[in-house]
């Protein structure tokens, strides 16, 4: 799956780069970013970012410790002043998702 990228302060490449430093505990070594959990990734000009994405189950035990380090690290990029993470299951996340790499990290290849 394509994230969609809605980025009005050029931030979306420092907001990727620091989306692959969260890992799902249950899920490692792939990072949500390659295990397809960010759907979109919004910024607006007031330097708030929106980050929409889902989780592997919606039972996930760890879901409150994963979005609030998403919360944290994008709210620490410089230039961003509030980060807001929204929570979907629409789509719900299904293992096609997955980048190659988390594939065969993983051992779904």
């Amino acid at each position: 799956m394509n994230i969609i990228i809605m980025d009005r302060l050029g931030l979306a490449p420092q907001i990727q780069e620091a989306l692959a430093t969260i890992y799902d505990p249950e899920l490692k070594p792939a990072n949500i970013l390659d295990l397809g959990l960010i759907y979109e990734i919004i910024t607006k000009e007031n330097k708030q970012a929106k980050i929409v994405m889902t989780l592997t189950a919606p039972a996930c035990p760890v879901a409150g410790q994963i979005m609030d380090e998403v919360q944290e690290k994008v709210a620490a990029i410089e230039g961003i002043e509030e980060a807001i993470v929204e929570l979907t299951f629409d789509p719900p996340w299904n293992k096609d998702m997955m980048s190659e790499e988390a594939k065969l990290e993983l051992g779904f290849m």
